[in-house]
């Protein structure tokens, strides 16, 4: 039947025919307009061409406004055998790549901006174009044309939440033999080392990453924001207590959004400081930046951070409400995997505030949204938020259960510090001796020592005051719970384990001496206080 309607169609029709068999997922006019015009055919007659094939079925126009031309299964077998019978196989697949790099980088910069929506939705429409022009390339062994299909494409598949095909796709590219500019590679290395730490990441391997983007663009004229954005983070890497003044040296960069991300970051380091305080005027400054600008990743992320440190202050109905603002924005955006991590979060305020079926359909909410998404760091933040809520509602076989999918995600191996401080603390909880207890209490703090970071710190350090109330060092407990405060900068109201152990100790105590201890421990060093309570 095919041979048939081949038979009876003009040279023309047959060559866009055969052409619109290297599309996936249908073809837009002008993209056709591109790949399927040639020696025999013009570009302004591809529409009449189009037209003539739906109107004899070997076409089909879907779409409410303007049509996508597709391709039933066999009709699209049968081209591409055509294709190849006329030799022009790899024409044709030079032409769609060159095609969907050059849209991928036209929508590139404006996915940064106002117009973002409009130009994901160009993009969505050609996801499986995207894809498949990349794995020509690879297939290809194109290491210049898949790379740069890489740099442009980047961006679109971490907005939507894709970030395991992305993933894949970019390493793909980057393992390819072949010649390469110097400034591709490095803003592929820049955007590679924001996937690898996107969630619980491997710290060592996108350190690498930065490095190897640094080193490659520091000559090249930094056209594209992530190789501005890798000069702070190299600078860090080399000079880890010059945390502020790397950010802080783009806050005058002729990008707006580069600017409003560098707010962001130097609040995110006064939070790991423990000066949340100062943070928080950051993180509302960039929200505005980036609300301006109408992009809504950069909002996302500012309403989140801003969540996370007005929950420490137990204000958690406003903390939620901030949260519901990120996830609304990033559902605009498509990204599933950031609304599972962000109702994850949401469950624990609902359980703060006792209403724990919230808790659980926020919960439920999240493993919904889960189903499909295949980004560790997403599906390991959810199994995080289940065992800690396990651990607060004291199941242990769940709470365990849950660290071990968590664990099984990321790998033992490469587990970051604060996720091996996690794992110790929860582990701690349900030891079943005192020994046991010190021996998981003492490997959380090392870790969180690691860390360096103020919030993770503060958090083990209310673990510690716990393995100290079990031993019925109450005064010590207190001392513990001063420290903890001291470091993160004000009591963290996001743990329920501190208004129980603060409540326990205060009643055996006494509120003066309770008071004393209190004093004490804020003065004292927090290493030291550690020590005494889980050295052997």
């Amino acid at each position: 039947m095919v041979d048939w309607s081949w038979e009876l169609l003009s040279d023309a029709e047959r060559v866009v025919l055969r052409r619109l068999s290297v599309f996936a997922g249908g073809a837009s006019l002008s993209a056709a307009e591109r790949v399927c015009a040639g020696d025999v055919v013009e570009e302004h007659e591809v529409l009449d061409l189009l037209t003539a094939l739906t109107e004899k079925s070997l076409l089909v126009a879907a779409g409410d406004g303007a049509p996508r031309y597709r391709m039933l299964g066999t009709i699209k077998e049968y081209g591409a055998a055509r294709l190849a019978e006329a030799g022009e196989t790899e024409l044709a697949r030079q032409a769609h790549l060159a095609c969907f790099t050059e849209r991928a980088e036209t929508a590139e910069p404006r996915l940064r901006r106002s117009e973002q929506l409009d130009w994901l939705a160009v993009l969505k429409a050609e996801h499986d174009n995207l894809g498949s022009a990349m794995r020509g390339a690879l297939t290809a062994g194109d290491a210049h044309a898949a790379m740069r299909l890489a740099a442009a494409a980047a961006w679109y598949w971490w907005l939507i939440g894709r970030k395991a095909e992305g993933m894949e796709l970019i390493t793909a590219a980057i393992e390819t033999p072949g010649s390469v500019p110097d400034e591709v590679r490095a803003v592929v290395y820049a955007l590679t080392s924001m996937f690898v730490t996107s969630g619980p990441g491997d710290v060592p391997e996108a350190a690498e990453w930065i490095h190897r983007a640094y080193e490659l663009g520091r000559h090249s004229p930094r056209y594209h924001p992530a190789l501005r954005v890798v000069v702070p983070l190299q600078r860090l890497l080399r000079e880890p207590e010059s945390v502020l003044p790397a950010w802080e040296s783009l806050l005058a960069d002729e990008d707006p959004w580069v600017r409003a991300l560098s707010r962001l970051h130097i609040g995110k380091m006064l939070t790991a400081l423990g000066r949340g305080a100062a943070a928080e005027a950051h993180f509302e400054e960039s929200l505005v930046e980036f609300r301006v600008l109408g992009e809504r990743f950069g909002i996302s992320f500012a309403q989140t951070e801003l969540a996370d440190r007005i929950a420490l202050r137990g204000e958690f109905a406003e903390a939620c409400e901030h949260f519901e603002q990120a996830i609304a924005v990033v559902t605009e955006l498509g990204a599933l995997d950031d609304v599972v991590q962000l109702r994850a979060r949401q469950a624990r305020l609902h359980w703060l505030m006792g209403d724990k079926d919230a808790s659980a359909a926020a919960v439920a909410e999240a493993e919904r949204r889960a189903v499909g998404v295949t980004w560790p760091g997403t599906l390991a933040a959810l199994a995080l938020t289940k065992a800690e809520l396990a651990r607060w509602n004291g199941f242990a076989g769940e709470a365990f259960a849950q660290l071990s999918i968590a664990v099984a995600l990321l790998g033992e191996e490469a587990l970051q510090p604060h996720l091996r401080a996690t794992a110790h603390d929860l582990r701690s909880h349900f030891a079943s001796s005192l020994e046991e207890a010190r021996c998981e209490r003492a490997a959380a703090c090392a870790a969180a020592a690691e860390t360096g970071h103020a919030p993770v710190i503060a958090q083990m350090l209310v673990g510690a005051a716990d393995l100290a109330l079990r031993r019925d060092q109450h005064s010590q407990a207190a001392r513990l719970l001063a420290a903890s405060a001291r470091v993160l900068g004000l009591p963290d109201r996001c743990n329920p384990d501190v208004e129980r152990i603060s409540r326990i100790v205060r009643d055996h105590l006494g509120e003066q001496a309770f008071s004393a201890a209190s004093v004490e421990g804020a003065e004292a060093d927090w290493e030291e206080l550690v020590a005494a309570t889980v050295g052997p």
